[in-house]
């Protein structure tokens, strides 16, 4: 019933975490620092918490999987440039809730320079900033600016006896995201294995979707694949959604029955070592298209492999949308549900009643991955080690100036799509989505 553990990519190691954080540090001034949180615990009822998951920007640039962490980089420090505070070691806190690496672990371990206990932060942040200039942090992060600000305020008391604080702040959220919109070959591995494992999950709910299924059982298919294959779970919350509630763009209610004769639409993707992947698939409950699901479908299905065939370098995110925004409006105008000429509808932009969503955004630590979509005003071009999605998608209203038979149907597919030097690798290739292949694996169960 179940597939064979896919075999694990290798994790990130100790020197490429290193080499982000060396070529962060290589963009900013001599004299300043960077003072950037980790997550913290958060109450889900009473006195227990929803499961740890550690900030993607400090993943990114250490690694460290416990709560409560404070990173410091402070540029050209001859003791060294990386330092880390941590959860104290506590015997009696750690028999209950798990050994944790402390400070010397997290030297041994994750490659800082240096690190220290959290009992020790205040003092220690003190004398380390002395004498920065500017101080980088998480600008909408109240409670690092807070502790900025209390950092600043001890060094501006002893300035009497030469201790110089932090002339200004200045937001890091920028340069890490610019950092993160590349993808390394560590990276795309991890992308490729969590598309590869939500490519299972997809085809493990087509084979077990049936009519009087509730949304909420094939979802519980779904997200034990994530974790059978060795992920962390999903990625994002799992979109199920049965006949017209495919219109409710982000349905996460998934309490309804599935019915025959109608279709199901799965937006959902499994995340390994914080990595997301993103999928969506749309099939037929019980395994057969109707002629207009069909007819839909493939006006969808034609300009998503059109968009992926436009993905290189050189290509803007813009440019793609726009293609299938054409693609989509000259299937509508085919189908009966626009009426007019080509042109003059894309000049109205009528493909909107149909499809109110962009087609792309970026992937990778968080599933809508940070970086910026245009540089100097401009749409940004696509590079290699770009990883987006491809997800273009029709919503029919229930609207009585539409054909009967395509009235309340939604349909999107989605793809996670990495930029390559001479073109692009899909990453999620395996989950079926031509109407045969569909049919043909759904037949199976």
């Amino acid at each position: 019933m179940f597939a064979e553990p896919l075999p694990r990519p290798a994790p990130i190691g100790l020197e490429e975490f290193r080499e982000r954080r060396c070529r962060l540090m290589a963009q900013l001034p001599p004299d300043a620092a960077v003072l950037l949180p980790g997550a913290s615990l958060v109450t889900r009822s009473r006195d227990s918490e929803f499961a740890f998951r550690q900030d993607s920007d400090f993943h990114y640039l250490t690694g460290f999987p416990e709560p409560d962490a404070l990173l410091l980089l402070l540029p050209g420090r001859e003791a060294g440039e990386s330092v880390l505070f941590c959860q104290d070691r506590d015997p009696d806190l750690e028999a209950w809730t798990g050994r944790r690496l402390g400070a010397r672990g997290a030297e041994r371990h994750h490659g800082l320079d240096e690190a220290f206990e959290n009992a020790e932060r205040d003092a220690r942040l003190t004398e380390l900033l002395d004498g920065r200039t500017t101080l980088y942090l998480p600008l909408d992060d109240a409670r690092t600016l807070r502790l900025a600000e209390r950092i600043r305020g001890s060094l501006l008391a002893g300035a009497r006896r030469g201790a110089r604080a932090p002339l200004s702040f200045a937001d890091i959220a920028g340069p890490i995201h610019e950092l993160r919109l590349v993808k390394s070959t560590a990276e795309l591995a991890l992308m490729r294995h969590a598309g590869e494992v939500t490519a299972l999950a997809h085809r493990r709910a087509m084979v077990g979707a049936r009519a009087g299924l509730a949304e909420y059982q094939l979802q519980a298919d779904l997200e034990h694949e994530f974790r059978w294959q060795g992920g962390s779970g999903p990625a994002y919350a799992s979109i199920v959604a049965g006949g017209a509630n495919a219109r409710v763009l982000h349905y996460i209610e998934n309490r309804d029955p599935l019915r025959g004769g109608e279709l199901v639409l799965i937006d959902a993707g499994a995340e390994f070592d914080l990595y997301a992947g993103d999928v969506t698939r749309t099939f037929p409950v019980d395994g057969r298209f109707t002629v207009a699901q069909r007819a839909l479908y493939e006006v969808v299905l034609e300009a998503q492999e059109r968009a992926i065939g436009a993905v290189r370098p050189g290509a803007t995110l813009g440019g793609i949308h726009r293609g299938v925004v054409r693609d989509l409006t000259a299937g509508l105008l085919r189908l009966g549900l626009l009426e007019g000429e080509l042109e003059a509808c894309l000049e109205a932009d009528a493909c909107r009643r149909f499809y109110p969503h962009a087609t792309s955004h970026w992937l990778g630590l968080d599933v809508h991955d940070v970086g910026s979509y245009r540089l100097d005003g401009e749409p940004r071009s696509l590079v290699p080690g770009m990883v987006l999605t491809i997800e273009p998608g029709l919503y029919v209203p229930e609207d009585a100036d539409l054909p009967e038979a395509f009235r309340g149907l939604g349909i999107r597919i989605e793809d996670d799509v990495a930029v390559t030097p001479d073109g692009h690798e899909v990453l999620t290739a395996s989950a079926p989505k031509r109407v045969d292949d569909i049919e043909a694996l759904m037949a199976e169960k």
